[in-house]
């Protein structure tokens, strides 16, 4: 099925230039093209026309989980028709294992896994496998080891109408493909039997499939709604996904309990021949109760870990991850469309995660925690991403040196459709003496004004502590104020955004999590703390992309505080002022009168699928 862009909208500013700038490049078989567009430009809208055009699968990587469910959603409402799946980290808090050889402290791996999110991830891999029309909004955990998508495919149950099979058979078959069987009340990845009755409930969706086996033959397949009970169809085939990514055959995990058992022999050797006796029991003792675990349930904690030896890799192979998924042309090379969103900050992430990795697992291995060949449970190396992927767009306001050194074109896009110019930039003094007057002072000044106006405020700070300081400090003063920052939850964060542009409160405080591609046209002010401080948080690249908060909304102004002009401060105030001298040119020429971005609020991210 081919995709098919639905929308009101027509290509206007520089979208349509950008539109076949981009199509033609990727269609000629250039490896890097990047989109440069400034904020509210419409870079997904010019992105989804190019979609249309390549009709390939699509791969959209972000940086961060808040902007993934925007796109997610921008997408889903392009290509009602196709299917537009959410692929991130399911974990709403995660600690890593680690050891701290200074003071002798092991912290076990801990986590609180999102069911929500869980399925969702079950729906982009089994899409994948199944239809090609497929967009993948993922975030980087899509380079993180997943598991073989052939065991995956291969372990699906495919059931038909009339087709021979037994009770027993599938319910062990259930149970091999780790679902869980009840007799109480159906969940994502449970069964329940009921005589020749099988009650299924997939992991990827929320409804049941009815199984009803009669003279050893599948008699009847229905799907009922999981809450109201009520049959919504019968139909006459239907394939159940595994509940886990990570599967393996029964042949494939005895030849790895004893490829493991060699290893640990090997490692335990090792330790006594260095006289690290504790280490050597360590490691033996844990790595036994792993392999008990496997052998009797198929599966244990931390079960990643022997990823090498239960796919039957080779020291030092790439893992399988989400990439792995996607298909390929009949030479197998991969065939499909890559888009890495905000990718300055996007494409470092991708390139430091083996790295951050590599360095806590050799800290266990070293000290007898895990096997040497933990290591080899991963994410990709920068150089593997590149080979499992074709052609990339990178998407940005401001391309990072990967983007502009390596691409073959670099589309910009400057004028917008809205044709809104950027904001205008005030830099007020962080603390004036003469008055006795703080940039605190004058932020509630400020933010009284836009509140009266009926319109919205961002506030970014430096600091977590700070965010909720000063969120604080506004709702003492009768402000209706929220923060946000790297511990609110994902789809709490998603929930945040959408009440605050029903305008349930006024200002929203954060530290970067305000800055990259969220969509708020009814944002007028954004107040920028402490911009003297040079860093990453206060660089060249991070304040343009923060006052493009306020480039939606025809009212848009920008106050930075600050005592002295750094360079990047410098940098970023002049690449800002060329842009709004192009496109205020651009408006006189053709008598442009801009208008505020009308955007309708709609949920991030759908559950109830």
């Amino acid at each position: 099925m081919a995709f098919r862009l639905v929308s009101k909208f027509k290509p206007k500013g520089d979208q349509g230039k950008a539109i076949r700038q981009l199509t033609e490049s990727f269609l000629k078989g250039n490896r890097f093209t990047t989109l440069l567009g400034v904020t509210g430009s419409g870079k997904t809208f010019t992105m989804a026309n190019v979609i249309s055009q390549i009709n390939k699968p699509v791969l959209v990587i972000s940086p961060n989980k808040i902007l993934a469910a925007q796109l997610y959603r921008e997408y889903k409402n392009f290509f009602p028709e196709n299917r537009v799946c959410y692929f991130v980290s399911y974990y709403d808090y995660y600690q890593p294992e680690a050891y701290i050889p200074s003071s002798d402290t092991y912290i076990s791996k801990e986590a609180v896994i999102n069911k929500e999110i869980e399925k969702l991830r079950h729906q982009a891999t089994s899409a994948l496998l199944t239809r090609r029309d497929v967009i993948v909004v993922a975030s980087v955990s899509c380079i993180y080891n997943l598991g073989l998508p052939l065991n995956y495919f291969e372990r699906a149950i495919y059931l038909e109408k009339n087709k021979p099979i037994t009770r027993g058979d599938l319910i062990k078959h259930l149970v091999r493909i780790q679902y869980k069987r009840t007799n109480l009340e159906l969940e994502r990845g449970k069964f329940r039997v009921r005589g020749d009755v099988i009650e299924v409930c997939p992991v990827s969706e929320e409804i049941i499939y009815r199984i009803d086996i009669k003279d050893q033959k599948v008699n009847s397949l229905e799907i009922f709604d999981k809450t109201k009970r009520k049959r919504i169809e019968e139909l006459d085939q239907i394939v159940i996904f595994p509940a886990k990514h990570f599967i393996v055959f029964e042949k494939e995990r005895e030849r790895a309990i004893k490829d493991i058992k060699d290893e640990l022999r090997e490692r335990v050797d090792f330790f006594r021949k260095k006289k690290k006796f504790l280490e050597a029991e360590r490691i033996e003792r844990r790595t036994k109760q792993d392999l008990t675990m496997i052998k009797n349930l198929g599966y244990c904690h931390g079960i990643e870990n022997y990823s090498r030896h239960l796919l039957g890799k080779l020291p030092g192979e790439p893992p399988e991850t989400l990439l792995s998924y996607f298909p390929k042309d009949e030479n197998g090379r991969p065939d499909f469309l890559t888009i890495i969103d905000e990718s300055h900050i996007a494409v470092p992430q991708i390139y430091g995660m083996y790295k951050a990795d590599k360095k806590r697992k050799e800290v266990l291995i070293e000290y007898g925690w895990r096997l040497p060949s933990a290591l080899d449970n991963r994410p990709l190396k920068f150089e593997e991403f590149l080979e499992r992927t074709a052609g990339i767009i990178f998407t940005s306001a401001t391309p990072g040196e990967f983007e502009r050194k390596n691409s073959s074109l670099i589309a910009e896009q400057i004028i917008r459709p809205t044709f809104l110019v950027d904001p205008e930039i005030e830099i007020r003094p962080v603390y004036d003496k003469k008055r006795n007057y703080s940039q605190i002072d004058d932020l509630l000044e400020e933010v009284k004004k836009v509140i009266e106006a009926g319109e919205r405020a961002i506030v970014t700070t430096l600091t977590k502590r700070t965010t909720e300081e000063l969120t604080e400090f506004l709702v003492s003063k009768k402000i209706k104020a929220k923060f946000m920052h790297s511990e609110t939850k994902t789809l709490e964060r998603a929930k945040i955004l959408k009440n605050f542009r029903k305008g349930e409160f006024d200002v929203l405080v954060g530290v970067n999590l305000l800055r990259e591609g969220l969509d708020l046209p009814e944002v007028s002010l954004v107040l920028i703390l402490d911009a003297d401080r040079e860093g990453f948080l206060r660089s060249e690249t991070s304040f343009i992309q923060t006052m493009g908060r306020a480039s939606r909304n025809v009212k848009g102004k920008v106050i930075l505080y600050a005592d002295k002009m750094t360079g990047s401060l410098k940098r970023a105030v002049r690449e800002v002022e060329r842009r709004r001298k192009i496109q205020l040119e651009y408006n006189r020429k053709y008598h442009i009168k801009p208008e505020t971005v009308r955007k309708k609020i709609e949920e991030l991210i759908e559950i109830e699928e």
